[in-house]
């Protein structure tokens, strides 16, 4: 058979196979399966991906393959795994330390908290190197810059020096990759690997192991929710549900038919570039936010004088107006200022420029103001269990805006808590239940039933879809519709995802280094956008179809640009030009 490596491999060249696999964990009542009766195959030069929504099952499957399972509570209680000849699972530790990194290796989904923060990069790797290789230290160093060379990282001999901090998500995740592969195993688990990166950044780092696999024939097991990857990386699919596996088959045969109902759903729910509905033209609509000029700067501080060096300009003279009924989305990269400019608008961080929401300018308030604007003005956070209280039923956290605002009696409350219940798709019989007992899906809900509370002019929608799986992304995306055309509000939603933006605007804003350098209608934006950023931006989405070849892109090797200057520094300012009605593009 041959991939999309272009490696030809034979039909019996298995370097990974599980068998029956069950994972247990330990409870009260006995022990309880997370995964039951997993068997796959994975060949040389292969990718094969296991998709699932949250608690599917994924993770633990590849914690089962690393033997990395919290001991004594969850462990294997069925089935075998095999890596070639070598059954995984009947292996002492000492045996199993000895093939990891070197004849099986795994890339994390957050790389900053699989690093030493107090050790440099190049000793990490170094250290990883001598583990599995009796050779000196200088020679390791030498494998080391090999490694970090292999994964074009720009000035490879500088970043051994470098910590783990000083270096961005997408470094990060490339140095994670060079250390992983540095003694070339014969097996890669990537677990979500591009999942808390920017789309440009995920796109480069596919393409690196992409080439890298047709370099060293290396096969991957990939664990992911995102099915744009699947379709764009994967040669097999493995769609996995509650812990067992539902289908199984080629990639293409996976989405062209899928033949399980939870597959065809899971495929459904993912949004798609070029499937925007009509947006809904409201020039007669009253402004509700109106930003002009607005700029957001932060001092660093330095030197044995602790004086003032460097300003990180967050947010540069950002100016757009949002009207009732409508969404205006924000979208960029992370760190071009799109979260700075909602923070402002709700009040949370000092502003110079003008915001005004309704008649109310935001800036300098008293308590009396600032309890109008939260009125008026609410914000749904992108992590809704850490914007929760956990320590309060979800039905007290949504009437409470009404107690603080002094509205209606305890038996209303609890009448309108309820009604918003029904209304996000929950039921009233939740009430008295506590934050935990949802899942992060519902948790949202709850956090934008509690924001319903007061019947806001405004929403911001700060990320509040981006760590939801994609089933639970469409529910959510529905009912902000649903509550937009019922209620009349404005909407500005806040995201890195394209294809959700097109999905659910009415006009779009692009954000770079804290300056707008597009805005228009989505129609425009989408369907001819001018500036080399945003067609960079749209170029890297994800494609969830296995039969689309996507162009090549330029690859960005250097430097990340940053926001941060010195004091006093010249800061050149966007000029937007009109390129029609509804669009204007900055010069490039």
């Amino acid at each position: 058979m041959e991939h999309r490596s272009g490696a030809a491999t034979a039909p019996d060249d298995i370097v990974l196979s599980a068998r029956g696999l069950t994972v247990s964990v330990r409870s009260d009542s006995g022990l309880m399966p997370l995964v039951r009766d997993v068997t796959f195959d994975l060949r040389r030069g292969e990718t094969l991906a296991i998709a699932g929504e949250s608690g599917s099952g994924k993770s633990i499957t590849s914690l089962a393959i690393m033997g990395l399972l919290p001991p004594p509570a969850v462990r294997v209680t069925g089935g075998s795994i095999a890596l070639g000849e070598r059954v995984l699972t009947t292996l002492p530790e000492g045996q199993m330390r000895a093939l990891r990194g070197d004849r099986i290796a795994m890339i994390f989904q957050e790389p900053m908290t699989s690093f030493n923060p107090v050790m440099p990069i190049g000793t990490q790797l170094v250290e990883a190197i001598r583990a599995h290789t009796p050779m000196s230290r200088s020679a390791a160093r030498t494998e080391a810059l090999a490694a970090l060379t292999a994964v074009r990282l720009s000035e490879p001999a500088r970043r051994l020096a470098q910590y783990p901090h000083e270096l961005s998500g997408g470094m990060r995740q490339r140095v994670m990759i060079a250390m992983a592969l540095a003694l070339k195993p014969d097996v890669l688990i990537a677990d979500e690997p591009t999942t808390a990166l920017d789309v440009t950044v995920q796109r480069e780092v596919l393409d690196l192991l992409r080439d890298l696999q047709r370099d060293r024939g290396t096969a991957i097991l990939l664990i992911t929710h995102d099915m744009g990857v699947v379709a764009e990386m994967a040669d097999r699919v493995v769609i996995m549900r509650h812990g067992v596996i539902e289908e199984t088959g080629p990639v293409r045969q996976i989405f062209a038919t899928p033949a399980h109902p939870y597959t065809r759903a899971l495929l459904a729910a993912v949004p798609r570039m070029g499937q925007g509905g009509a947006p809904i033209a409201r020039p007669d609509r009253p402004v509700v936010a109106d930003l002009r000029d607005v700029v957001v700067r932060y001092d660093i501080r330095g030197g044995i004088l602790n004086r003032v060096t460097h300003r990180v300009h967050a947010v540069e003279g950002v100016s757009f107006d949002i009207r009732a009924g409508e969404t205006l989305s924000l979208v960029g990269e992370s760190g071009c200022g799109k979260s700075t400019v909602a923070r402002a608008i709700v009040g949370l961080v000092p502003h110079a420029g003008l915001i005004r929401i309704g008649d109310q300018t935001v800036g300098t308030m008293t308590a009396t103001a600032r309890k109008r604007l939260s009125a008026v003005t609410q914000i749904v956070f992108q992590d809704p269990m850490a914007a929760l209280d956990s320590r309060m039923t979800v039905g007290a956290q949504i009437a409470e805006p009404l107690l603080i605002h002094g509205r209606m009696d305890a038996a209303a409350r609890r009448a309108r808590a309820a009604d918003l219940m029904d209304r996000v798709g929950l039921t009233s019989a939740q009430l008295d239940n506590y934050p935990h007992e949802f899942s992060g899906g519902q948790r949202q809900r709850i956090c934008i039933a509690r924001a319903l509370a007061l019947t806001p002019r405004l929403i911001v929608a700060d990320e509040s879809v981006s760590a939801l799986d994609v089933s639970v992304q469409a529910r959510v995306l529905d009912l902000l519709r649903a509550l937009k055309v019922e209620f009349g509000i404005a909407v500005l939603f806040i995201s890195h995802d394209m294809a959700v933006v097109e999905n659910i605007s009415d006009r779009v804003a692009v954000m770079h280094l804290g300056q707008i350098v597009e805005i228009g209608s989505r129609a425009a934006v989408f369907g001819d956008p001018r500036h080399p950023y945003t067609r960079r931006l749209m170029a890297a989405v994800p494609v969830p179809d296995p039969a689309c070849q996507r162009a090549a892109i330029p690859r960005l090797a250097g430097e990340t640009l940053s926001p941060v200057r010195a004091v006093g520094a010249q800061i050149d300012r966007h000029r937007l030009h009109a390129v029609a009605d509804d669009h204007a593009v900055a010069e490039d």
